[in-house]
């Protein structure tokens, strides 16, 4: 394994090598390649001006040398080792520790360090709310649509998750956006970023004026949430199912009036009805655990809307509060498509192994199902799910650009965007080296995961 593994990393370099090549070839055989000129076009400098900035960056960046000579420099510059240069950008000497440089962005002009310092903390906040939501999920479901094969459960989950893979990113954004944060209709949500300023000067928890609103608050979310998780509990099916589906009604009803302007009966009617079988069904659904936490959450929720209600003093969310209001739009951008695909990918992996026959021989030497189901089955249907789970860190670079446009979240996507319609060769060629980068650390660990899941798998 230890072999394998040094192997691998040493292969990394001439992939990483090749990568960058391809990237550099492309932009410099692009039409207008990059050069000088190219980077003082349309300024409406004076000519001893433009001049002056086209020699600047020739001597910044070098861009008045060959192609190959301009990526040599460049790789020079983000290796550790190697050549020096004195203020006229004249080699001077050769040192071993001269540490790694990724350059001076074109567009903004500041070192691109800084910069992807900037950003990488943002897109990583989105990546690490979505990522535990979406496998969470997608197991969750996937494995018990396995074990409830052709029932009811199976098939609607089923038509469902086809239903949210089916919706592009970009659709789900916009219609989010246009129902939950415009003033047409819910303005419950913010349109874009990742907080007010006003957040910036807020404490950092929440902060009530009157500690009987925080008992109350408490207190009701608390008594709420124990009312539905018994219910789901103990109740009978067609007693939840009907309540659920009342209080959907009822809700529809509540969120209608909430509308601003005159509303027709039929818009009444349809929100009504759609939040009426949609709780309805989580009543129904015979799955206890996925059944229980939805309806805890519902009762949650219903709870603070109450304690908001009869609260009497001032009320100030603080940044915490602030930042996850921002936040629930766009990690719910992300996670739907994710949980979707990896649901169906997560069913069919159990469901082939279920039907395999060390699961029947486990059954049959008296093995709980329970057991046979997690131990056994489940152990070997994670060799899929490593698989997409090599794609997980390169997508925290840049897996959210279409979520952080629409959103206006200046995260890692956004970044690499703006690069590249700017031509800004430093930035493009440094976020590629670390997504590349990545890459190849996810597909290592995807290779190490293989042999933890299953003992068969051998690199020796």
């Amino acid at each position: 394994m230890h072999t394998y593994i040094l192997r691998r990393l040493l292969l990394m370099i001439p992939t990483l090598l090749g990568i960058t090549i391809v990237v550099f070839t492309v932009m410099a055989a692009a039409p207008g390649g990059i050069s000088a000129q190219s980077l003082v076009e349309g300024q409406n400098l004076e000519p001893e001006v433009k001049k002056a900035m086209e020699e600047y960056y020739n001597r910044l960046y070098g861009l008045d040398q060959p192609a190959p000579v301009q990526y040599l420099r460049w790789l020079n510059n983000i290796s550790p080792i190697g050549f020096t240069f004195d203020q006229d950008n004249r080699v001077d000497g050769f040192s071993l520790t001269k540490g790694v440089e990724l350059g001076t962005s074109f567009r903004y002009g500041r070192p691109v360090a800084d910069l992807i310092e900037e950003r990488l903390p943002i897109t990583l906040l989105l990546n690490i709310l979505s990522i535990p939501l979406i496998y969470v999920v997608a197991i969750a479901i996937g494995v018990h649509a396995a074990t409830q094969r052709g029932k009811a459960f199976d098939v609607g989950s089923g038509v469902t998750l086809l239903g949210l893979w089916s919706v592009p990113t970009m659709l789900a954004g916009v219609l989010l956006i246009g129902f939950f944060a415009s003033d047409q209709y819910w303005h419950w949500f913010p349109t874009g970023g990742l907080n007010r300023r006003e957040a910036l000067d807020m404490p950092f928890m929440p902060h009530w004026s009157s500690s009987g609103d925080l008992v109350l608050l408490f207190v009701a979310m608390a008594l709420s949430v124990a009312l539905f998780i018994m219910l789901s509990l103990r109740a009978a099916s067609r007693w939840r199912t009907a309540l659920m589906g009342t209080l959907g009604a009822v809700l529809g009803l509540f969120m209608t009036a909430a509308l601003p302007g005159e509303t027709t009966w039929v818009f009444w009617l349809l929100n009504s009805v759609v939040l009426a079988a949609c709780l309805g069904l989580i009543g129904y659904t015979d799955y206890a655990a996925l059944r229980t936490t939805m309806m805890g959450l519902l009762g949650a929720g219903i709870g603070a809307g109450i304690a908001v209600y009869f609260m009497q003093g001032d009320f100030l969310r603080g940044f915490l509060l602030d930042r996850l209001w921002h936040l629930i739009l766009p990690v719910l951008c992300l996670s739907y498509g994710g949980f979707a695909f990896l649901a169906k990918l997560t069913r069919s992996a159990v469901l082939e192994n279920l039907l395999s026959d060390y699961a029947r021989t486990a059954r049959a030497k008296g093995v709980p199902e329970q057991q046979v189901l997690w131990r056994h089955v489940f152990r070997n249907s994670l060799l899929p799910l490593i698989t997409v789970a090599a794609a997980l860190l390169p997508s925290l670079l840049g897996g959210s650009i279409i979520v952080e446009a629409l959103f206006s979240i200046d995260g890692m996507g956004k970044l690499a965007v703006e690069a590249v319609q700017t031509r800004d060769r430093e930035l493009v060629l440094s976020i590629t080296l670390i997504g590349a980068l990545l890459s190849l650390l996810g597909y290592l660990l995807a290779d190490l995961c293989y042999a933890i899941a299953d003992p068969r798998v051998s690199y020796e």
